[in-house]
């Protein structure tokens, strides 16, 4: 008998002992899980603060564009719309990496917007009293600044998120991931056609009197870090 309570003693001391080690391996994981994860979101804020900005100054462009005769209103309602389709998500902002279908969606506008913009530098070709007005000057340069910072963020972003899913997904911590509802971060991907220069059709008639015909974009610089 005391052969038997010797035995019993010892499973369960082996029992607790493995108790130990997965709840010490657990509180690690998950620790390192939460300070991946927010990591993710600290960069995301920086992304949204990026797209922020570029629709706070999508407004002062727009009443720039306006003044100039006939400019192509279509373009401008394109930017319009697509500006006011970002800010009408039904979706928190802050829960956008955890929700893969809603960050889509979110993408989805955003390049939409950027189409929109691209778009509307090609026809300000037309206008060279557009293109020597100071104050579109400053806004075009600012503007093609928050895109480069846009795409610099992006790919922080994604290099966050990657990080944190690949921790996510290594044995053991996959178990604990899935125990502890740690789920996948989106990723930013391109967009399809992204290599394409943007296609545009005027429908206002005829050109602005000796108005230079439509060009490229100037080349943006590449972004820095």
């Amino acid at each position: 008998m005391g052969r038997g309570m010797g035995i019993g003693v010892g499973c369960l001391a082996v029992l607790v002992i493995l108790a130990v080690i997965l709840a010490v391996g657990g509180l690690g994981t998950y620790n390192s899980l939460v300070g991946s994860s927010q990591a993710v979101d600290a960069q995301w804020a920086q992304v949204e603060n990026v797209y922020q900005r570029r629709a706070d100054l999508i407004p002062n462009l727009v009443a720039t564009v306006q003044g100039a005769a006939a400019f192509e209103k279509s373009t401008l309602e394109a930017v319009t719309q697509a500006r006011a389709s970002v800010g009408q998500m039904q979706v928190d902002p802050r829960n956008l990496p955890n929700d893969p279908a809603a960050f889509a969606r979110f993408e989805q506008a955003q390049n939409q917007l950027s189409g929109a913009l691209s778009r509307l530098l090609v026809v300000v070709e037309r206008y060279p009293e557009l293109k020597a007005n100071a104050n579109f000057r400053d806004l075009q340069a600012q503007l093609e600044g928050t895109e480069n910072r846009i795409a610099v963020e992006r790919m922080r972003y994604n290099e966050r998120a990657q990080e944190y899913n690949t921790a996510r997904l290594r044995f053991p911590a996959t178990i604990y991931a899935r125990l502890l509802g740690f789920g996948e971060k989106a990723y930013f991907r391109s967009q399809p056609g992204a290599e394409r220069p943007p296609q545009v059709q005027f429908n206002f008639g005829s050109p602005t009197p000796g108005a230079p015909p439509a060009g490229p974009i100037p080349p943006t610089p590449s972004p820095q870090p």
